[in-house]
């Protein structure tokens, strides 16, 4: 660990390495596989996950100045910042995709994040959508009053993001053979697969259709690395229609999941590689003798409202 991520440790007190728990699992085992769950959720409970990952080196770049980050009406992202400025003690700013008055009240998502004293600034989709051009980001900047804003892009992930989920790698060396971890912006994946070894393998399930992950995934690692770095591939038949959308053959897998282990499934994003993992186990794609972790990235109670 850095001496700049040591920083922010020592405020934040987070657990690390997260905890690291076998789950005997007979749709695992009957194939010869050992089923490990990798529990990010109990790092911190306000910044869980790979939340805690990707924001600690920007706010350590950040240095106290106003961060400004974007994420729908449900982001865990816009969560999570708003949780660090509270306990960091400097200002937080949300831009939220969407109109406000199709938001009041607010959901208890956007109420968390106000009550931990995050600005809230909305704007219609088209604008949404176009954040990433340098004078759209202006005027959002301006009708944000953000002044010397620090900004961090929508899922956290950018070049600082994917090197702090290079530890999340590296606390699974010589522990297992395939890595599973559910995708949005592709940022967590950027940074396990570069700190795993030589003989792992990181396998990501985007929660999102659209086959674009992979060009993302790509770009994050040379904006960070330098070019493409670690053993990594994508399978995207588990998305189950889109981002926070669900069906009922996940609801019963997850709730099928939650009675056989005894823990909580958070849908959008969770159930899904735990779906994407076993529907592979039971497909024969593990060797016999392969050890497969499942990194859960988040708990129930921080999921979006999920969509049929």
């Amino acid at each position: 660990m850095t001496r700049e991520e040591l920083d922010i440790a020592a405020a934040l007190r987070p657990r690390l390495p997260s905890p690291l728990l076998p789950v005997p699992d007979e749709r695992f085992a009957r194939h010869g596989v050992r089923l490990l769950l990798k529990r990010e959720d109990l790092i911190h409970p306000d910044l869980p996950g790979n939340k805690w990952r990707k924001l600690a080196l920007n706010l350590r770049v950040a240095e106290g100045r106003p961060v400004l980050t974007f994420g729908g009406a449900y982001s865990n992202h816009l969560r999570a910042t708003a949780a660090a400025g509270r306990l960091l003690g400097f200002p937080t700013i949300g831009v939220v995709r969407g109109d406000e008055l199709a938001t009041r009240p607010l959901n208890p998502s956007l109420s968390r994040c106000a009550a931990d004293g995050m600005r809230l600034v909305f704007v219609d989709r088209a604008t949404y959508r176009a954040k990433d051009d340098r004078q759209v980001l202006a005027r959002i900047l301006d009708l944000s009053s953000a002044g010397d804003a620090y900004v961090v892009p929508e899922g956290g992930s950018n070049a600082l993001a994917v090197r702090g989920c290079v530890e999340l790698g590296r606390e699974l060396r010589g522990l297992a053979d395939v890595v599973g971890v559910a995708c949005g912006t592709g940022g967590t994946l950027a940074g396990l697969a570069a700190g795993l070894g030589d003989d792992q393998r990181a396998l990501g399930f985007p929660v999102l259709k659209g086959g674009f992950l992979a060009d993302a995934v790509r770009g994050l690692q040379t904006e960070a690395f330098g070019g493409q770095a670690g053993h990594w591939s994508l399978d995207e038949r588990f998305h189950c229609g889109g981002y926070a959308r669900t069906t009922p053959e996940l609801h019963a897998f997850a709730e099928d999941f939650e009675s056989r282990h005894g823990l909580p499934v958070e849908r959008v994003y969770v159930a899904k590689m735990l779906l994407g993992l076993t529907t592979l186990a039971e497909e024969g794609a593990f060797a016999r003798g392969t050890t497969v972790v499942a990194v859960i990235t988040g708990d129930e109670d921080s999921r979006p409202r999920p969509t049929d």
